[in-house]
């Protein structure tokens, strides 16, 4: 078989990279629940003579729950997306974390990657007269929120859950971060050459399977053959599958992953001598991961959904200021904090259907850019990027290869 003229590398840590189904997870869900109460003091400094002004906001706080994952294998991700979410919350409501004088009350679940945890915490917050449900770095509980809220008629925005499943679901549902279609395509930009077989290296997952889908609808209408290898989550000895692709000999392989078991995964590839065996594509993940590539690190093209110095604007500035963390999904969290703003601002947190109205067809300023929340489907059309490692004095550090238009990546419609 003809082999590809590139390398290219990416992870998609998704978590959605991104995010593994909490089906196939081992974690223990934690079931707590945390209440944030996220009022701050609005201060004015006039002059050195004059009095200082500090405005509160005395309504009553609207309650907006956030499902996402604490504890667990995307633990990491879910940390990234709750410094965002805080850090956007601030940025939208201009320090005030209100709305029309109303402090916004944060209510953090943890649902430990966890679909059946994550529903009956859901099904509490419902409970309590909540009308809108945020998070979850998870796609299997991304997928699973979905239904639940068509089912009670509630405002969901899923946070960096990749499935493409997610994106169309149903008239309550919208989505804050990419998905795996919009990874794909920022891959494919990266192939120079036609034809071929492409291996799907995944966790078998919801995500993985997304993954797997979005390869199959963007490269084999190019005249690729996909086929996939699919491990499952709880797996921690990679060892026997790399082999499989080293016997596979496969003209590209493509890996989607996430979660805590990516650093042995690669080394277990690194080890094999995979990277000899054909090219490899995958996404530039959270910082964390990045030397367990190993010496391949540097000599790859990476797709990738953000890290801190690839889009150039305010919102971002912003974001990398104020942020407590910032990596992969850190704007997927600032993001929601924007939609949930913009909902209930524009809508009011009593009526979903008006929230859903002020959301669809909604284009803002973003830390990635200039994004959209496309009103037949509630894709969000997004800015996507390329990227390589470079060594300096031993530290890799991210370069901006190129920035992808929203509409270069957008999912198809319908």
């Amino acid at each position: 078989m003809k082999r590809f003229l590139f390398t290219l590398l990416a992870v998609f840590a998704l978590t959605a990279a991104a995010c593994g189904s909490s089906d196939d997870t081992a974690a223990d869900a934690d079931d707590s629940t945390e209440t944030t109460d996220t009022t701050t003091v609005d201060e004015t400094t006039t002059t050195a003579d004059e009095a200082v002004e500090t405005t509160e906001p005395t309504g009553e706080p609207i309650r907006v729950g956030i499902i996402t994952s604490t504890s667990g294998p995307l633990q990491g991700y879910g940390d990234q997306y709750v410094a965002g979410l805080e850090a956007g919350l601030a940025y939208a409501t201009d320090g005030t974390n209100a709305v029309n004088g109303r402090p916004i009350e944060l209510v953090i679940s943890d649902d430990g990657a966890d679909p059946e945890t994550a529903i009956s915490q859901a099904t509490d917050l419902v409970g309590q007269g909540v009308n809108i449900i945020g998070g979850t770095v998870s796609s299997g509980v991304a997928v699973q929120l979905a239904g639940f809220a068509a089912e009670n008629e509630i405002l969901y925005i899923s946070g960096p859950a990749a499935s493409d499943a997610i994106t169309g679901v149903n008239g309550y549902t919208f989505r804050a971060g990419r998905q795996s279609y919009q990874d794909v395509a920022t891959a494919a930009s990266l192939v120079e050459s036609d034809g071929g077989t492409v291996l799907v290296f995944a966790q078998d997952t919801e995500f993985g399977a997304a993954n797997v889908g979005a390869v199959e609808a963007v490269l084999g209408t190019r005249g690729f053959i996909i086929e996939s290898l699919l491990v499952p989550a709880t797996e921690t000895e990679f060892t026997g599958f790399a082999d499989q692709i080293n016997q596979a000999a496969p003209d590209l392989v493509f890996v989607a992953w996430a979660g805590e078991t990516s650093g042995a995964m690669w080394q277990a590839l690194g080890q094999q001598a995979v990277f000899d065996t054909a090219p490899v594509s995958t996404g530039l993940a959270d910082e964390a991961t990045w030397p367990f590539y190993g010496d391949a690190a540097t000599g790859i093209s990476f797709l990738n959904h953000y890290f801190p110095g690839a889009p150039s604007n305010p919102v971002n500035d912003y974001m990398v200021e104020n942020a407590a963390t910032v990596d992969l999904f850190t704007p997927d969290g600032f993001v929601t904090a924007q939609l949930i703003v913009q909902a209930l601002s524009e809508g009011g947190p009593d009526d979903v259907d008006a929230m859903i109205a002020a959301l669809e067809g909604w284009t803002f300023d973003a830390p990635k850019g200039t994004q959209t929340v496309r009103a037949s489907d509630h894709a969000m059309i997004q800015p996507m990027f390329t990227a390589r490692l470079l060594d300096e004095d031993g530290t890799l550090v991210p370069e901006l290869i190129g920035t992808l238009d929203p509409e270069a990546t957008a999912p198809p419609e319908g």
